[in-house]
Formats: C-alpha cells, sequence, structure tokens
C-alpha cells in the first residue's frame, strides 16, 4: 500500500513539474511571439520611412525641376545660406515666375527695408529660403517659406532678389521629362502621373499624385445689392439694409457718368496663403503628428498646416469648408484624414472625412459627406490590415460610431454604424495588435468594440471593480504587449489587460487633475501630460519613473497632446493654442504661438512689414510678417476688442470691453497710459494720417476725439460726437485730418468735424472728400462688397492698399475676398478665398500691399496672405 502511494505521489510530483515546464514554456512562447510582433513593427516603420523619404526626394526633384524650367541652366543664380558665423553651409537655386507688377512691389519693399537695422532679441533659428509656391493639387493648397528671422521689433530682412522669368528651350523640357521619367520607373511611384481608379484609391503606386491640374479658383458671381438705385438729380446711389435706405453721394468727377449697372471686373492680382499663425488645442485631441518628411501636421481653423521647422517652411491643406475637429494618420504615414463639423451653409460645409496625400495634397477620397450631423470629432485607421478601415465618431447627441471601408466606391463604403454613447466621447482608436478591435473613452465610461465578419459592431464596457469610476477617461493608447492603457480626470493611470475588459494595473495619482494625453515611445517608455499641472512624466513600460517630470509655463495653458518628433524630441500641443519641441532633460521651448480666445482686433504697421492683435485672452502681440514669429507677446489684463498703430509706428493703442483703452510704447512693450470712456466696448480706434489726433469709437453710440501729445505718450480729450443711434463700427479720417466717416451698427453713415465733434449734414461737403483710408463698410466706394439681400453685418471688416487698386472684405461666412478698388458698381466681381471658419472678423494690407492679414473670431486663427 505504502508503494501504490509512493507511485501516485511521484506521478503527481512529475505531473506538476510538466505543467511547471509547459507553463514556463507556454510564457516563453508568449514572450517571443511579442518580440517578434514588435520587431515587425519597427521593420514596418522602417519601410514607411523608406517610402516616405523616396516620397520626398521625388517632391523636391520636381521642385528642382520646375525651377530650371523658369530660367537657363547656365544663368541659375544662387544664394549661399550661412550659418550663425558667417559660413557658407551650402547653396540654393533661385528663380521667379511672377508678373512684373510683383518685381516692382519687391524692388520698392528693398528700399523701405534697407532704412531700418536689427538689434539683439533671440529669435528662433530657420533657413533663408526661397519660396516653392503651391504644389498641384485638386485643392486650393499652398506651400511658403520663411526667410531668416528679423532680430529685432524694428528690423525685418532684406527680401531675395529675384530675377524676371526667361523662356526655356526645348531641349530643357525634354531633358526634365527625362529625368522624371527614370525616377517614375521607381517601383512604388511608376503611376505617379495617374489618378488612383476608383476600385482602388489605395496602393503601393498611388503614395504620390504630384502632376494633378492645379484648378484656380473661379470669381465669384455676384448679385449685387438688391433694389438699388442712381439719383441723376442728386447724384447719389440708394441702396437698403434690412430695409433701411442708404443714399451715399457720388463723387463729382464720377457723378454724371456713372452707370450703376456696369459690372466691374475682378481684379488681375490674386491672393495665397502665405503662413497660417496659430494652433487648435483649446477643444481638440489628438490633433499633432510628425511626419517621416520631418513636418509636422496640425490645424488651426478650416486649414491643415504641414509644418517643417528646420526650414521654416509651411504647406496648407485647404480642401475643408468649415472647421477641421480631427486627425489620423494612415500606417503609411503619407495618407492622413481630416473630419470637420459642420458650417453656416449646409449645401457646402456639411460635416464630413477628407482623405488625402500628405506629400502632393492630393484628395484621394471626401466620405460621409451625407451621414454626419454636427461634427467629425473622432478618427482613427486601422492598423492590422494596413489601413483600409477608418472608424469616426460623430459629435451629435448619439455619438454615432461608424466604421468605413473608406476605399471602396467614390464616396467609400460605410459598413456599420450604431449609437456609441449619450456621454461625450472623447478618443476611438483602432487597437494596433488585434485586427478589428476598436477602443473607444469618454465620459465616465470606456468601450471596448469588436466588428465581426457580417460587419456588426459588439461593445463591452469596462468594469472598473472596487475603484471609483473616474469622471472622464480622458485619453486612451496601447502599450507594445497590446494591453491598453488610459488616463483619466482624477490623475490616475489604468492598465487593461490585452483582450480583456478589466484593469490589470492602476496607478493613482500620477498627475494633479486630468491626464490629458499618453505617448508610447518606440522604446516602450510613457510619457503622459496633465492639462491641469501642466507636467510631463516619462515612466518606463512598468510606469516607473525613468527621469524627472517637468512642468512647463503656465501661461502656455495645459498639455493638450503629446507625439514624438525628431530622435528624442517630443511635440507638445497646449490648450492655450501653443506648440512647444524638447523633452524632460533639455525642457521645452515654443515653436508655434497663438491666441486662445475671441480675436477682433487687428492693426498694420504704417512703414514695416509687421503687425498687432489683440484679444480677449487679453494677449497684445507683435509679429513679423517676413520671419512668420511673434517678436513680443503681452498679457494687458483686460479683454481686447480693438487696437491701432499711431502714425508713425511708435506706439499702439489698444480698447478694451469695459470701456478703457490703452496706448502701450511698440519697442518697449511699456503702458504709456490709460484712458475711460464709458463702460462700454471700445469698438474701433483710429489714428489721424497727421498724428495729432485719435478718434475712440465705442459701443455707447459715442465717438471720443484726443489730442496727442509727446509722440503719443500724453492723450487730452477734444470732445465727444454724439449722433449714432447704435454702436460704432468703423471710421475713416480724411487726408487733411479734418473729417471723420463713421458707421454703425444700425447702418448709419455720419459726418464729423474732427475739432468741432459737429456733424457735418451737407452732402456737398463731404462728396469730393478725400479718405486716407477705406474700413468703413458702407459708403460710395463699397456698394459692391454686400451680397444680395444682406443685412448689414454680412461684412465685418474691409481696408483698401496704400495704393488704392484693391480692396479686401472679412465677411461671416469665413470667407476673403479680393476686389477692384473702387467698388462702386453693386454688381462687382471678385476673387474668394477660404481657410477661416465662422466669422472672419478684421483684415488689413500691410505697409507695401505685397502681403494682407485676416484674423478669424471664435477660430483663433491669424492668416497671412500674399499679393501677386
Amino acid at each position: 500500500m505504502s508503494l501504490y502511494k509512493t507511485a501516485i505521489q511521484n506521478n503527481m510530483h512529475l505531473m506538476n513539474v510538466y505543467n511547471e515546464m509547459l507553463e514556463t514554456e507556454s510564457r516563453g512562447v508568449a514572450g517571443r511571439v511579442a518580440d517578434l510582433e514588435r520587431r515587425v513593427l519597427e521593420q514596418a516603420d522602417e519601410l514607411v520611412c523608406l517610402k516616405a523619404t523616396l516620397a520626398e526626394v521625388l517632391r523636391r526633384l520636381n521642385v528642382v525641376e520646375g525651377m530650371r524650367l523658369s530660367q537657363p541652366i547656365s544663368q541659375m543664380p544662387t544664394t549661399p545660406i550661412r550659418n550663425g558665423n558667417g559660413k557658407e553651409l551650402r547653396l540654393r537655386p533661385q528663380s521667379y515666375t511672377g508678373p512684373p507688377a510683383r518685381l516692382q512691389n519687391e524692388s520698392r519693399q528693398n528700399q523701405q527695408n534697407r532704412t531700418y537695422g536689427g538689434s539683439s532679441l533671440p529669435q528662433r533659428r530657420a533657413v533663408h529660403y526661397q519660396s516653392t509656391g503651391s504644389l498641384h493639387s485638386d485643392s486650393q493648397s499652398s506651400s511658403s517659406v520663411s526667410p531668416i528671422p528679423s532680430p529685432s521689433p524694428r528690423a525685418t530682412p532684406l527680401p531675395l532678389t529675384r530675377r524676371p522669368p526667361v523662356i526655356t528651350s526645348p531641349q530643357n523640357t525634354n531633358g526634365t521629362s527625362a529625368l522624371h521619367k527614370r525616377w517614375s520607373s521607381t517601383g512604388d511611384f511608376n503611376q505617379v502621373n495617374s489618378l488612383p481608379s476608383p476600385q482602388s484609391k489605395f496602393s503601393n503606386k498611388s503614395f504620390l499624385n504630384l502632376f494633378t491640374k492645379n484648378n484656380q479658383p473661379s470669381p465669384n458671381v455676384k448679385h449685387g445689392t438688391k433694389d438699388s438705385s442712381y439719383n441723376e438729380e442728386d447724384q447719389t446711389i440708394k441702396i437698403f439694409m434690412r430695409g433701411r435706405p442708404i443714399h451715399l453721394p457720388a463723387p463729382s468727377d464720377i457723378a454724371d457718368t456713372y452707370d450703376m449697372l456696369k459690372v466691374e471686373t475682378a481684379p488681375s492680382q490674386r491672393l495665397k496663403l502665405d503662413w497660417a499663425y496659430g494652433y487648435r488645442g483649446r477643444d481638440c485631441r489628438s490633433n499633432l503628428y510628425f511626419l517621416p518628411t520631418g513636418e509636422m501636421v496640425y490645424f488651426v481653423a478650416a486649414v491643415v498646416v504641414l509644418y517643417n521647422q528646420e526650414e521654416q517652411c509651411q504647406r496648407h491643406y485647404l480642401g475643408h469648408t468649415d472647421d477641421v475637429k480631427s486627425l489620423a494618420i494612415h500606417p503609411n504615414k503619407l495618407l492622413i484624414a481630416s473630419g470637420q463639423c459642420a458650417g453656416h451653409d449646409k449645401s457646402t460645409a456639411r460635416p464630413h472625412i477628407r482623405i488625402w496625400n500628405s506629400v502632393s495634397l492630393h484628395t484621394q477620397a471626401i466620405i460621409g459627406m451625407n451621414d454626419f450631423i454636427h461634427s467629425v470629432c473622432c478618427l482613427s485607421f486601422s492598423k492590422t490590415d494596413g489601413g483600409s478601415l477608418l472608424v469616426a465618431i460623430d459629435d451629435s447627441n448619439d455619438h454615432t460610431i461608424s466604421v468605413w471601408d473608406w476605399q471602396k466606391g467614390d464616396q467609400g463604403y460605410k459598413i456599420t454604424e450604431t449609437k456609441c454613447s449619450v456621454d461625450t466621447i472623447v478618443a476611438a482608436e483602432f487597437h494596433p495588435l488585434d485586427r478589428n478591435t476598436i477602443v473607444t473613452c469618454g465620459k465616465s465610461h470606456i468601450g471596448f468594440w469588436t466588428l465581426d465578419v457580417n460587419g456588426t459592431l459588439y461593445k463591452r464596457m469596462g468594469i472598473f471593480e472596487t475603484r471609483d469610476k473616474p469622471k472622464y477617461v480622458t485619453c486612451v493608447a496601447f502599450l507594445q504587449s497590446g494591453d491598453v492603457i488610459t488616463g483619466d480626470s482624477n490623475g490616475n493611470l489604468a492598465i487593461w489587460g490585452r483582450g480583456t475588459n478589466t484593469i490589470q494595473k492602476f496607478v493613482k495619482n500620477l498627475h494633479e487633475g486630468s491626464i490629458f494625453t499618453l505617448c508610447v515611445l518606440k522604446d516602450g517608455s510613457v510619457v503622459t501630460g496633465g492639462g491641469k499641472d501642466g507636467r510631463v512624466q516619462h515612466l518606463d513600460s512598468n510606469m516607473k519613473k525613468v527621469e524627472d517630470d517637468i512642468q512647463i509655463e503656465g501661461h502656455f495653458g495645459g498639455i493638450r497632446v503629446i507625439s514624438e518628433g525628431r530622435g528624442s524630441q517630443l511635440l507638445l500641443g497646449t490648450t492655450r493654442n501653443c506648440i512647444l519641441i524638447g523633452n524632460n532633460s533639455i525642457g521645452f521651448q515654443p515653436i508655434i504661438l497663438g491666441h486662445a480666445d475671441e480675436l477682433w482686433a487687428l492693426s498694420a504697421h504704417p512703414t514695416i512689414p509687421q503687425f498687432v492683435t489683440a484679444g480677449q485672452d487679453k494677449l497684445l502681440q507683435m509679429w513679423d510678417s517676413m520671419s512668420h514669429s511673434i517678436l513680443w507677446s503681452k498679457d494687458i489684463g483686460e479683454q481686447a476688442q480693438s487696437v491701432a498703430f499711431s502714425a508713425d509706428g511708435t506706439v499702439v493703442a489698444v480698447g478694451c470691453v469695459n470701456g478703457r483703452w490703452m496706448v502701450f510704447d511698440t519697442q518697449t512693450r511699456e503702458l504709456l497710459g490709460q484712458h475711460q470712456d464709458g463702460v462700454e466696448p471700445i469698438q474701433v480706434i483710429q489714428y489721424s494720417p497727421d498724428g495729432n489726433l485719435v478718434a475712440i469709437g465705442s459701443r455707447d453710440n459715442h465717438i471720443y476725439i484726443y489730442q496727442v501729445n509727446d509722440g503719443g505718450i500724453r492723450c487730452s480729450k477734444v470732445g465727444k460726437c454724439m449722433g449714432h443711434s447704435s454702436f460704432v463700427t468703423h471710421i475713416d479720417w480724411s487726408s487733411d485730418s479734418q473729417i471723420i466717416r463713421s458707421n454703425s451698427g444700425d447702418y448709419e453713415v455720419l459726418y464729423w468735424n474732427a475739432t468741432t465733434c459737429r456733424q457735418i449734414t451737407q452732402v456737398n461737403a463731404i462728396r469730393d472728400v478725400d479718405w486716407a483710408t477705406n474700413t468703413c463698410t458702407i459708403s460710395f466706394s463699397t456698394v459692391g462688397i454686400w451680397p444680395e439681400n444682406a443685412d448689414g453685418s454680412d461684412v465685418n471688416a474691409c481696408d483698401r492698399s496704400h495704393d488704392r487698386t484693391l480692396m479686401v472684405t472679412a465677411d461671416d461666412f469665413g470667407k476673403v475676398k479680393l476686389y477692384s478698388y473702387p467698388v462702386i458698381q453693386p454688381k462687382s466681381l471678385s476673387h474668394v478665398y477660404g481657410g477661416h471658419s465662422s466669422h472672419v472678423t478684421n483684415v488689413a494690407f500691410l505697409h507695401d500691399d505685397t502681403r494682407l492679414i485676416s484674423v478669424g473670431g471664435k477660430d483663433t486663427s491669424v492668416l497671412q496672405w500674399t499679393v501677386s
């Protein structure tokens, strides 16, 4: 009996040993499989980088060959590139194919720029490089390059000298074609001249669509102001705003021959987006990525920006018609999906998704034009099948989740759609290792979704067990093991086992307040960003600190998104619309700064290519249009509504929403004085051309006139112009600084004697006044800027070029329009440009008319346009 028991015990021992060996071997196999998966992903990344590098080489060759086409090779000028020590680094070819009028503007700008010198204020490093112009695409896209930044608020670098275009010989053209043919024979790029077929929009042979035809925007044909009429006896034109008649006297030199039935043509000049300032981080997530081509991609307003920091170059995807709200990068790192919200015009600004090539800016697919209700707030490509699927969240009441086979058909194929949650969804991501698995998170929940072979989505809710359920699960990422990692509004980290809906590991109070973002690096470590405490923490795969955390400065805001950049660098997007670059070892430096709240105030410097903006975020910012950078930024402690440079540009006046207005020195940023006129917002400020007077237009219906002394340091009140029955919106001065023209919110046009503050009622006294500016939207010279059935508030601002040949307008529909000046015909044609969303609040030409600036309201963007 004892021998039998001993045998049984020996067998059980052997079984235990065998089971332990099997378990050990299983763990070893699982570890080796995970290691193989990691290596496959690394090799896939390397292949993507090689393809992206080849794509970038081909793009640059295309640019170089285009430059060669514009002039003989033997006469190609070059500009030496110098580093900070004055050593030449390399030579860059330059060419110019613009019209002769642009050459005259550049020559005039050269002469003006030589009149002021530099100082030693630090600026971002940049590359002195010629703009390459727009890449050909099927949408209005642009690219631009910044020269060396200006070293001081009073200095701007000289522009590059350009030569007129020359005609190349047929031999050069043939040589170019042959060179391109050799490059086109590369496997992945042998069909770059052809569009992808509808059956397969994505393939290895469709990465570069660089040579699609670039359709120029056609002029916008307007029907003019409704029911307008011209009285030949009084020589006035009558227009209507919301049924109210407005009489505008015609100047004497055209009054006898004026024919209101003529149609004014659009100008020969056009606008091109040169630079987009700002970033949208205050209410959007997962919208900052680094591409293998060396560009970071993000969005502001309706513009998706591709920014190369090293070359100070921006390219722009302009296919959207309203606010871009989401962004996703395809696994091949070349295709990008971007989703937008619904706009004012439901026929042209419906929420949808656009998939486009980041090299050519060519649109590959437009998805869901009639399927989304509010906005596309989350996007993610599938990872395990080469990115053939796309998941999208509609930010509607039901927060609908939909999965698309985006390559199928002309507009993609919706595989499935279902209600996701009644609560807010902040993130949706495909699992990188598990096929057809999606993770969503948001208010008080995390959901694990499975897409079956029949196209049905099944959901399992995450179980928090005994742990306190957070108010929000704010972000989600994936470890290299396939486990899901989330951050929540309590500052906690949770790791969910792969394939399960339960928490495997929990780290409490990692941050004070919400964790807004998680970034898993290539080495498997994790970087977290705090939305409230502004701290960046670096953890290993076991959630232990790798290095000391770092806190960014409070005025940048909380950390909204973290993305892996070049080498060990990280990209940080913040809640105050800034982008920073660096790491925990060397710290973080800002590379993109912008406004964080509604923006109305804009003024251009009278003599140099600089401009100033001020917003309801209490920031006053001076910008340099040549280096595309902020020269200085100041928190003035008050929400700003208006701003204006003095006649000589030495001081700037800022009007606030509480009736206060302040004067600052443009060099020292010192507050020189402040004044209080009522308690309503200061809507507009305008200095007289001689600099001796300043007019303050208030929302209390009055215009306050001040005498300016001691170079703008001291201001003494002259009087108050009373007569408007609504708030003052715009003010213009006569060239002799004696007369003021003003518009109001109820569409009045009144005229004033500036020295006596009395209204001028005689029509003949103001009929032939020469106006120094034309910012009043209601005047005889702006009759044609109003669309049919205009309600008087459709056009927010306008500005006349200094040479009096162009007028630009900003309207409530997100459009910037360019007219020939004067716009005296009710039927006037214009060029129309998008880029802003919601209402464009202000617009201004710079001092030499080669560029103009437009600012958005709620989108907080500042867009810089070139005139050519």
